[in-house]
């Protein structure tokens, strides 16, 4: 897929799936996976209106092995059918593995790659620039940037001027630790790249041209999200606002809450998907189970938020 086509599907809702296990041994639930996907375009998130993204952080990519990542990723395609573009996470220190990820995304038919800086190692710009350049040089597939700050390297808007030159560069999944920054990086780059709203400032940014939202509540609560992102397209702000804080509000209050107890991030997501009736599991370790804590509390923030249908 060219870059300009996969443009066109990085736009709306960009969901990131939370990968499902089978309990107790932790192997991955590629049909209940699917079954998710099957839940969301059901629910009306198709192309135009969002994208899934299939091994990300939400996806615990990291406990996965390259051969589960590659199952995972055929599952939701295939499932997908086309209804929705499919966004994979290839994120990993080993450049050898990021292009055998983004080799077979492509085969399978992938919209693109999410790509981060390398961590563990804090690298430099150029270090960054490097590593991404020589990933698209030897694996031509659209790419997302997800700026990952919170794992030592910010990216500058130096470094991003020149990784716009990169062919492959199609957006980038942004975050920033101010938010004077964030807003910055948009009134430079909207206007060149497509930006995803990792920063939870979704009427600002949709004000300001971006054009995508990493929406965690619309795994579990699609209509509201597709609501809302009507909301931001049509320019209404003000109610706009107001939903975040009624729904995706209570969502990190929650995030936070649990983060005092374990690390992650899929574990809300997995928690909401049982309330609702759909396949679930604990998330691997590290992560630890949260499920006997947190369960009632999630329960509580649906029925907080109007989730229909709970279980």
């Amino acid at each position: 897929m060219e870059r300009r086509e996969a443009v066109s599907h990085l736009s709306g809702i960009y969901v990131p799936l939370p990968t499902l296990f089978v309990d107790p041994g932790l192997e991955v639930n590629l049909a209940g996976m699917r079954r998710h996907v099957r839940f969301l375009i059901d629910a009306g998130i198709r192309a135009g209106k969002g994208v899934l993204l299939a091994g990300g952080g939400a996806g615990e990519f990291a406990t996965l092995s390259t051969e589960e990542r590659l199952k995972i990723a055929e599952a939701v395609i295939t499932e997908a059918a086309g209804a929705i573009g499919v966004v994979v996470g290839v994120q990993h220190t080993n450049p050898r593995e990021i292009v055998t990820l983004c080799r077979e995304a492509k085969k399978m038919g992938a919209v693109a790659v999410q790509v981060a800086p390398p961590f563990y190692e804090v690298p430099t710009a150029e270090d960054v620039y490097e590593f991404l350049a020589g990933v698209a040089e030897a694996a031509d597939i659209p790419q997302v940037l997800y700026t990952t700050y919170w794992t030592g390297f910010r990216l500058s808007f130096d470094l991003l001027e020149r990784l716009l030159k990169i062919p492959q560069l199609a957006a980038v999944k942004l975050a920033s630790p101010s938010s004077r920054e964030f807003d910055e990086f948009l009134r430079r780059f909207a206007g060149r790249t497509r930006f995803v709203d990792n920063q939870l400032e979704f009427v600002k940014s949709h004000s300001l041209g971006g054009k995508a939202i990493n929406l965690h509540p619309a795994n579990w609560y699609p209509a509201w999200a597709l609501t809302f992102w009507d909301l931001l397209e049509t320019r209404k702000y003000y109610e706009a606002q107001q939903e975040m804080a009624r729904v995706v509000g209570p969502c990190y209050d929650l995030y936070g809450e649990i983060g005092k107890h374990t690390g992650g991030e899929g574990h809300l997501d997995k928690l909401c998907l049982q309330l609702i009736g759909l396949d679930s599991s604990r998330c691997r370790p590290p992560v630890r189970d949260v499920r006997h804590l947190y369960l009632d509390h999630a329960r509580r923030m649906l029925v907080k938020t109007g989730v229909p249908n709970m279980k």
